[in-house]
């Protein structure tokens, strides 16, 4: 069983940074991938970035590729997404997620478990 609390969203103006926070607990953390996913009004959930607990592989999307960092702290049992020169488009409800770590780029439906979203709302 595992348990994520995301934080740290809120409201920027485009061209801004923001970072927002996802806390673990459960056993066995390492043997989870970590994912950060989207979803904006009317819109289906997407994929954003991902990481793994046991070493620093990182994955993202195009649309945020060069703009957003995915990291984690181990000793915090938390990981993070870095974002920067947010656009209006980025405006959304963030989720994180955890999977058992396959050793290779998961997809949605793979994520067992879920924190509750937070909201990052880019202004233009």
């Amino acid at each position: 069983q595992v348990q994520l609390v995301e934080s740290g969203g809120g409201l920027v103006q485009a061209g801004a940074s923001l970072r927002v926070s996802c806390a673990a607990s459960g056993r066995t953390l390492s043997r989870y991938a970590m994912g950060w996913f989207r979803q904006a009004p009317g819109k289906e959930r997407e994929f954003v970035a991902s990481t793994r607990w046991s070493s620093s592989s990182t994955y993202y999307a195009d649309s945020v590729k060069g703009r957003f960092t995915i990291s984690r702290d181990i000793a915090q049992n938390t990981v993070y997404l870095q974002m920067n020169s947010l656009k209006p488009d980025d405006t959304a409800v963030y989720y994180c997620a955890a999977a058992f770590d396959q050793g290779r780029i998961l997809g949605l439906k793979e994520y067992r478990y879920w924190g509750q979203g937070t909201q990052v709302t880019v202004s233009s």
